[in-house]
């Protein structure tokens, strides 16, 4: 007996009925609209390891288009897009990635630098606090034929950094440096959207940056998954053969990529700049969330330029734990001292988020309410 689909239990577009209304974890909580479910419908549905995918093959070619490269390769995930952007980059060992200490790379993608392409990492810490600077590479880059060390053959940026923008002038000076000592960029530009959302740049500025990109469609652009890895024609064709042997070719990928290109659309829009408020409404958001807590005393540990807030929630004596529980206590859900918007948040969420921040500072100055009355009876 066939069944019978509930239609009115669909949660596509209904980021309360998901819970990304509520989240404040990530922009990674976003979830897809009933245009990128109609979107999926009408994708084609052939072979792309085959390359016979229209639906794939016009998506990497417009983002390639917008980015001033020449092809580029839809992926599952980011991190699989920045790992087969650095194998592809990387040569013959020994080999280095250069990279700030605060990166995805090595926090967040469980090592594979190092097990999947053979590098070493070296982290650099920005003397800034917020991004990498030339003067940071020339600092700690190695390029010389000395045999004790261990070059570096990939400098890995990313922007944002941690919800801070690298400027275009600082990327440009660093890929003009690294170009003269024959080594390669690469930009993890999962969050690219965001800093070209601020008009910092285009789309084509920051990518023309590195030798290979890489962009994420999961974040705030609300795609289920998908990224891309966008450069030369030679580096592609390289780096879909070590797709395939890392199991990341995909048979009717249309389904995937025409829900990221859907959502590129949507929330970014169809050109190389943002014409679409969705971004620019996030970092608003997180202005607003940065107010309220210095309003309250609290102080942070970076400027909020695009959609993440860092709270010093130590200077304020506020324990993790007891941050992410009282926000749980109250339907909004947190992860400890980086706040992340998005556009689907509701007001509510915000509401709530202040109630979070008064409770846990009423904690640190007054403690539980069974300590204040074990201190009343006393």
């Amino acid at each position: 007996m066939a069944r019978t689909t509930d239609y009115s239990s669909i949660a596509w577009g209904n980021p309360e009925k998901t819970g990304a209304a509520f989240d404040f974890r990530s922009d990674v909580v976003t979830t897809p609209s009933r245009a990128t479910l109609a979107a999926i419908a009408c994708a084609t549905l052939n072979d792309d390891v085959y390359n016979e995918d229209t639906t794939t093959a016009e998506f990497e070619n417009d983002m390639a288009a917008r980015c001033g490269h020449e092809a580029a390769a839809f992926v599952i995930t980011g991190t699989m897009a920045n790992q087969l952007a650095l194998r592809s980059l990387l040569y013959q060992p020994p080999h280095s990635i250069l990279t700030d200490a605060h990166s995805h790379i090595i926090h967040w993608e469980a090592g594979a630098a190092s097990f999947l392409s053979g590098a070493a990492i070296q982290a650099v810490r920005p003397v800034n606090g917020r991004h990498l600077t030339l003067d940071d590479i020339r600092k700690h880059a190695i390029w010389t034929d000395d045999v004790h060390k261990c070059p570096t053959r990939v400098i890995s940026l990313e922007n944002t950094t941690s919800g801070n923008i690298i400027p275009l002038s600082d990327m440009r000076m660093i890929k003009a440096w690294a170009d003269d000592r024959g080594i390669l960029v690469h930009l993890d530009g999962a969050r690219l959207w965001e800093a070209v959302g601020t008009g910092a740049g285009t789309l084509r500025d920051f990518a023309q940056c590195a030798h290979l990109t890489t962009l994420d469609f999961s974040k705030n652009l609300a795609a289920p998954m998908g990224a891309m890895v966008v450069g030369s024609r030679r580096a592609i064709t390289a780096l879909k053969r070590i797709r395939k042997g890392l199991g990341g070719g995909m048979r009717q990928a249309g389904i995937l990529a025409a829900a990221a290109r859907q959502s590129v659309f949507e929330h970014f829009g169809g050109g190389i700049v943002c014409t679409q408020p969705h971004l620019i409404k996030s970092h608003l958001m997180a202005q607003r969330v940065a107010q309220a807590w210095t309003n309250r005393g609290g102080r942070l540990l970076r400027d909020a330029e695009t959609n993440m807030v860092w709270l010093d929630l130590n200077a304020s004596a506020v324990d993790i734990n007891s941050w992410n529980s009282i926000g749980k206590k109250h339907g909004i859900m947190l992860n400890g001292k980086r706040v992340v918007t998005h556009h689907q948040l509701c007001e509510a969420a915000f509401s709530l988020l202040d109630v979070v921040m008064d409770e846990a500072l009423d904690l640190v100055r007054y403690g539980s309410n069974e300590e204040r009355v074990r201190k009343t009876k006393l």
